[in-house]
């Protein structure tokens, strides 16, 4: 029996245990994990921490993966409010004309936003896509650029793309597994209504034509959603040159994972490699989170209408341990700003909250000013004596 083969059943079996098993904690490790597809990531998602890598920067096809970033373009519109998920877009006869997977949308036939949505999220349907890049920019070549750019603020160092859909076979077109994790961590955590679609297993849509109406069921492309209970999302690939691709999100225990697969040999082998991936993570993961509910005390202002700043965190704090470490002796110190002066604007950095575990810095979290403090009028220093004369 060659390698291989081996490990190929080595992670069915591993698997089979834990779809058998769902509750089952599966202990893994420290040992680097063997995959047979030739490039892999897994990431924990709130912090962007990768667990595992295997040719993450390589340079691969992604196939529909490329859908990735349309629905994180669209979703973009959305929340700008450029679209809404009410709005209708229309068939042309270029989206119409898109092979491999598809919906079978006609030319002028009109459908919502959000049931385009569920087409790509769903059945990765190409068609919708082109109609979606279309309605947005105006055709898909603008829509692409778009893309680009995208991909260029993310830090999406090893990605190019040509369409907006992955059917291009252009060795322009391509990406890295690395970088489809960073596509995938943006689109689920500022977008987490995408799980609403893209955790659909089959849904009907009707078809508005010319010819009438009639029914088509959309299908989903990841089997992870049956095979695997703490599957969220997100998106599978597949072209005879890009192989068999999977970005697959799950969840367990309030800990997020991203696990990416390019270029598998086999459609079994990236959904039995990804579950290894993110039970891996989800084992050896332990996560932190400070959501900095309590209050904070004001900080005094100097030359101000007001003495004092009222005091906000600007987010929660997050750390995750990937050794299994214990994360129960984390401290926080707050540390504001002296010699603060008015004026100060709503959300200036006036202090941090440093963490720390044994004496080592691990992290921080800006305090901002809560409101506006205004410089001080005449009037205001004169009402300050009044005030102090009564007292």
């Amino acid at each position: 029996m060659n390698l291989r083969i081996k490990r190929i059943l080595a992670v069915f079996c591993l698997a089979l245990i834990i779809m058998m098993n769902p509750m089952l904690t599966v202990i893994v490790n420290a040992a680097p994990l063997e995959l047979t597809s030739p490039s892999a990531v897994l990431m924990e998602a709130s912090t962007g921490s990768v667990i595992f890598e295997k040719n993450s920067d390589e340079r691969r096809s992604p196939a529909s993966i490329t859908k990735i970033m349309t629905l994180l373009l669209i979703f973009d519109a959305i929340e700008s409010g450029r679209i809404t998920l009410e709005d209708e877009a229309v068939t042309s006869s270029y989206a119409m004309s898109m092979g491999g997977s598809k919906v079978f949308l006609e030319t002028g036939e009109i459908q919502s936003v959000e049931t385009l949505i569920k087409c790509i999220a769903v059945s990765s349907g190409n068609d919708a896509s082109v109609v979606m890049a279309e309605h947005i920019a105006g055709s898909e070549a603008a829509f692409v650029e778009m893309m680009n750019e995208k991909a260029a603020s993310l830090g999406m160092e090893n990605t190019h793309f040509e369409d907006c859909c992955g059917l291009t076979s252009s060795e322009n077109h391509y990406t890295s597994a690395y970088d489809v994790a960073l596509m995938s961590r943006e689109l689920i955590n500022h977008y987490p209504e995408i799980f609403n679609y893209c955790g659909i297993w089959m849904e009907d849509i009707v078809h508005h034509t010319a010819r009438g109406e009639n029914v088509f069921t959309l299908s989903s492309t990841n089997k992870l959603l049956r095979q695997y209970p703490y599957a969220t999302g997100l998106k599978t690939g597949y072209t005879s040159t890009a192989k068999h691709c999977l970005s697959a999100t799950a969840e367990k225990n309030g800990i997020s994972m991203i696990a990416v697969i390019l270029a598998a040999p086999d459609s079994a082998t990236r959904f039995l490699e990804a579950q290894t991936l993110l039970e891996y993570g989800f084992a050896c993961c332990n996560l932190y989170v400070d959501e900095n509910t309590d209050p904070l005390r004001p900080v005094q202002v100097s030359r101000g209408a007001c003495d004092v700043v009222s005091a906000n965190y600007a987010s929660e704090f997050r750390c995750i341990s990937i050794d299994g470490t214990p994360l129960d002796g984390i401290e926080k110190e707050i540390v504001y700003q002296e010699g603060l002066t008015a004026p100060i604007q709503e959300g200036t950095v006036i202090g941090t909250a440093v963490y720390r575990i044994d004496e080592k810095v691990i992290g921080s979290v800006d305090i901002l000013a809560a409101e506006n403090v205004e410089a001080a009028a005449l009037s205001d220093y004169f009402s300050k004596i009044f005030i102090q004369f009564l007292l």
